[in-house]
């Protein structure tokens, strides 16, 4: 059961580290690819990652970035997947302010700021997956179905044990998908400052 684990959890990194490079890829040029040019290009990038062919490794090349990374949470692994293998529109702001001040809170006192220790409610919280199930009917209401959708996974996949991990916190929250969301509400708010600097400055008399 173990091995199983750790050979699905290498393929799944291996797709994501292939996801990543054609979204790389995607943000550099002018015209977006078309979608099987995507597919093909992730099941072609897949297998370097995961079987180690000409490279002089003692395990794949995934598993080091394993090493690095850690198991992805199942809602950072799902986002990445849908925003470049399905057409989708973006991330909703309201998420990604959410999850910024759900990992302000969060972060510091899991790691031992203060008295209390939200990630041990992960260990089968009914509180915890009631809140994560009322913030997925909310994304719902807000018109975000996609996000429903992979909390739900997310759940799911916590409940069969997708991963090594049985906290339900490692399914839903990781430190890459805080900080994703993090940069890009400060990007957010710099750009708004931005356009509005420029704004005045188009049309300021004289």
């Amino acid at each position: 059961m173990m091995q199983w684990m750790q050979t699905f959890a290498l393929v799944e990194l291996s797709i994501t580290c292939a996801v990543v490079i054609v979204w790389l890829v995607q943000t550099m040029m002018s015209k977006p690819l078309a979608m099987p040019i995507k597919w093909f290009s992730v099941l072609l990038l897949t297998n370097p990652f995961f079987w180690p062919i000409g490279l002089s490794l003692e395990l794949p090349l995934v598993a080091y970035v394993r090493g690095v990374t850690g198991d992805l949470s199942v809602v950072l692994t799902l986002l990445l997947w849908s925003s470049v293998l399905l057409p989708s529109r973006p991330v909703p702001l309201a998420f990604r302010i959410a999850l910024s001040i759900i990992a302000i809170l969060f972060y510091p006192l899991a790691l031992g700021l203060g008295m209390l220790d939200p990630y041990v409610w992960g260990y089968g919280s009914l509180g915890l997956l009631i809140a994560i199930t009322t913030f997925a009917l909310v994304c719902g209401l807000l018109g975000w179905t996609k996000g429903v959708w992979i909390i739900a996974i997310a759940i799911v996949a916590w409940a069969g044990h997708w991963h090594e991990s049985t906290n339900l916190w490692d399914y839903v929250l990781d430190p890459l998908l805080c900080l994703w969301a993090l940069i890009s509400c400060i990007h957010v708010v710099y750009r708004k400052r931005r356009d509005k600097a420029r704004s005045g400055y188009l049309f300021r008399p004289g």
